[in-house]
């Protein structure tokens, strides 16, 4: 038996599919796991289909920094079909000539979304684009901004190089002013070096040869692609710090264009203005608010900012959002706990490696990518551990929003050969990692960073404590874990540095106790693993951490397995844990739900009941 997906919800729950038959048959429609090139997608999600070259990622892709407003942005998206070529080797750019194939940006070009489905160390993209009278009139300036390219880019605008860039997780753009026609449509050409695993990079998860924990590759463009007009002097990045006292935010300004400005910040709850600062761009500015109001999982709420930025007669106007939050290290009970906002908290995580099966690296939809936030939330966790990705800006918009602590790991080097490093590898690792703090620090669902899990990529002992003393001189408002799973299995030791105690303990949970200057935490346990026929990655091994027979058992292994951490984990002073994991990816099936969203494979209610019974234990009540 088969069902449509345009009859159905958004999943299927076990329970569900179990009532009507299809628990371990039911599959996709053919019509639903079609892409838009009419290819069909080795594993569909309920989003699939819903992908076109007409429609293609179309919100606003920046939202803390919108311009004007995120009501109302001014912007043109570049997401569509591109023409593309592929090459074993470097290719040299194709100016003023068409190329014959297409690719939908910004699919990476492995995936069936992408419409190209295979690999390529070299790729060119190339499009006309009209750009909107308005964009230019009375002076403005035109900005063209890419979400993430992996890995090295260059951009050529009608012929001038405008932009180079190299790093697969971090934004970049340029001023195109300069290299813009008069008239008629400006060629815009970007080339791309796409090595992953075959040189010391930032990779993650991807291998060229996936197998087991490591999964397909995501080359080429992969976030979204825009332009949008900005005076000559314009705001690049806002980012608002809560101050210790929760009283009041630090607000930090970095500037595109040359020359001193002025900047004006209003907080905003509700419509009505709580406070407002002034003061030169270039020195951070105290806005105090009135009547403070905490971010917290379960009232995720957020100031709303209008921030302009002027010199002489020129302003630059944007919006933006943040929570009003403290996140450290304090006693509590005698041990040292995590404490948010002052309080001890318990960080009840699941791990999420951001994969889909129809985009790989990219969420098919704005509802995609909200989707596995919710389920998270739905299911009781208070916090994601964002395994070695970094996700689109909209991704940590939606966490923002919906209350969710973040863990934000770094995209490891390839793993296996940590003696093989360079002195230019290890440079380049630790530019990226500041480069990823930079962009995200003013995440307010972002509460700490992992240089380092298991030991990949990892040179010594000392790089750990290194890497995380040179987070926190960048980013002192946030949690360090230096090294998560010191226990395994790569440069495996503890490095007595930053904030937390990390084990991984397979099944587990592993119940370390904090010593005299960090709490502690379980970075990984669980994995309990159940296949289910009809949603799983086709042609690849099963990797099973630790194999249960049914559905019952996956549900009853959950809660045995949490209710350690309730009734021994807190009593230690545990501050936290991480279960493995919220869904399938490629070989491993040990997901709370299938790698194509279709089906949970758990009890919502019952893991949702130990899970806020854990987090109130930790919580000290």
């Amino acid at each position: 038996m088969k069902i449509s997906l345009t009859t159905r919800p958004a999943f299927v729950s076990a329970g569900m599919a179990l009532a009507i038959g299809v628990a371990t048959t039911a599959t996709a429609a053919p019509d639903q796991a079609k892409v838009w090139n009419g290819k069909v997608a080795p594993l569909a999600t309920p989003w699939t289909s819903k992908v076109t070259p007409r429609d293609v990622l179309p919100e606003y892709p920046r939202p803390r920094l919108a311009r004007p407003s995120l009501d109302a942005p001014r912007w043109m998206s570049l997401n569509g079909l591109w023409q593309y070529a592929a090459s074993a080797q470097q290719i040299a750019p194709p100016f003023g000539r068409t190329l014959k194939d297409t690719v939908l940006v910004p699919f990476p070009v492995e995936s069936a979304l992408s419409g190209v489905g295979t690999h390529a160390d070299f790729m060119v993209y190339r499009r006309l684009v009209d750009i909107p009278k308005d964009f230019t009139a009375g002076g403005q300036h035109v900005r063209l901004n890419f979400g993430a390219v992996a890995q090295d880019a260059t951009v050529y605008v009608n012929g001038t190089q405008v932009a180079t860039h190299s790093g697969g997780y971090t934004s970049f753009g340029a001023d195109i002013t300069p290299a813009l026609r008069a008239q008629g449509p400006q060629e815009i050409v970007v080339t791309v070096h796409a090595p992953v695993d075959a040189e010391n990079v930032m990779v993650g998860k991807q291998r060229l040869k996936p197998e087991g924990i490591f999964y397909t590759a995501a080359s080429g463009i992969w976030q979204s692609v825009w332009l949008e007009p900005v005076p000559a002097l314009s705001l690049a990045q806002l980012d608002f710090t809560a101050v210790p006292s929760l009283d009041a935010f630090t607000v930090a300004a970095k500037v595109d264009g040359q020359g001193d400005a002025n900047l004006h910040v209003t907080a905003y709850w509700d419509g009505k203005p709580v406070g407002e600062a002034s003061g030169p761009a270039s020195r951070p500015l105290r806005l105090a608010i009135a009547h403070p109001r905490p971010w917290t999982p379960r009232d995720p709420f957020l100031y709303t900012f209008k921030a302009t930025l002027t010199r002489g007669d020129q302003h630059d106007d944007v919006t933006s959002y943040a929570g009003l939050r403290t996140i450290g290290i304090a006693k509590a009970g005698g041990h040292n706990r995590i404490v948010l906002n002052g309080k001890p908290t318990f960080l009840l995580a699941t791990l999420d490696q951001g994969y889909w099966p129809d985009g790989i690296y990219t969420a098919p939809t704005d509802e995609a990518l909200k989707f596995d936030i919710q389920k998270t939330r739905d299911l009781g966790f208070n916090t994601i551990r964002k395994h070695i990705k970094v996700e689109p800006a909209r991704w940590y918009y939606w966490a923002d929003r919906m209350g969710i602590m973040v863990w934000q790991d770094m995209p490891s080097l390839p793993n296996g050969h940590n003696e093989a490093l360079s002195d230019a590898d290890k440079a380049r690792f630790r530019a990226d990692v500041s480069s990823i703090v930079e962009q995200l620090r003013g995440e307010t669902s972002v509460v700490g960073w992992i240089p380092f899990n298991e030991g990949w990529g990892q040179w010594s002992i000392p790089a750990a404590a290194e890497l995380a003393a040179q987070i926190k001189r960048l980013d002192p408002s946030r949690l360090v874990d230096a090294r998560s799973g010191l226990n395994c299995c790569d440069t495996k030791g503890d490095p007595h540095a930053g904030d937390v105690y990390d084990v991984h303990d397979y099944q587990g949970p592993g119940l370390p106790e904090p010593d005299a200057t960090r709490a502690t935490m379980d970075g990984e346990h669980g994995g309990l693993t159940l296949s289910v026929a009809g949603h799983v990655w086709p042609n690849t091994a099963i990797n099973p951490y630790g194999a249960v027979k049914d559905r019952d058992a996956l549900i009853d292994g959950y809660v045995a397995n949490t209710a350690v951490l309730r009734d021994k984990g807190t009593a230690k002073g545990m501050s936290g844990s991480v279960y493995t994991q919220i869904t399938d990816v490629e070989g491993e099936h040990n997901g709370l739900f299938t790698y194509d969203r279709q089906v949970e494979k758990v009890d919502e209610a019952k893991v949702r009941a130990i899970n806020e019974a854990t987090i109130r234990a930790g919580e000290g009540h």
